[in-house]
């Protein structure tokens, strides 16, 4: 039977503890990572990723990717919850709206970005089965992505050469405005 897990508070909100219990989080209450140019987020997971998935919640100012175009080996999804936004999928550009879902199958190069005139909010789920694969995510060269400072210039399989030209990540509290309601 599993545990409750400790929530611990740190100067940027609160933060599950370990990984193997369950917990309840207020997205007001959590942990967010601001990453100028790719939006905010909160991961629910706290400094342990869950074992099979991996679940963020996402809010973009108009023209702000989630992150690079890229396709991976595990499947991801994502929910539209407030504003528009714009799919970007094997080159192809669809616009999206609120309770629009997206599925990625394996292999599937997408990125959303943040479309619309107010900031736009999602929630992104994505698989961890990769299985140890030595390459299980790849950044392609597309045209569509690089219009939307969206894409690399380069293909590459290394996370941290297609973020290099953001500023660093850091930690912040919940902002006002940034959720609905």
């Amino acid at each position: 039977m599993a545990r409750e897990a400790r929530i611990e508070p740190t100067e940027a909100g609160l933060v599950p503890v370990g990984d193997d219990g369950w917990f309840v989080l207020n997205a007001r209450d959590g942990r967010w990572r601001v990453w100028k140019g790719v939006g905010a987020r909160l991961s629910f997971e706290g400094d342990t990723e869950f074992a099979q998935i991996g679940v963020n919640l996402v809010v973009l100012a108009p023209g702000e990717p989630i992150g690079m175009y890229h396709h991976e080996l595990d499947q991801e999804d994502f929910l539209v919850v407030a504003g528009e936004a714009l799919l970007i999928v094997e080159g192809l550009e669809r616009p999206l709206r609120t309770w629009d879902f997206v599925h990625c199958p394996p292999g599937t190069p997408h990125m959303i970005v943040g479309a619309g005139d107010d900031p736009c909010v999602v929630i992104a789920v994505g698989s961890r089965e990769h299985g140890g694969a030595p390459e299980p995510i790849r950044y392609p060269v597309d045209e569509a992505a690089l219009r939307h400072r969206a894409g690399v210039t380069e293909e590459t399989s290394d996370p941290r050469a297609a973020y290099a030209h953001l500023p660093p990540r850091r930690w912040s509290r919940y902002r006002e405005g940034w959720l609905p309601g």
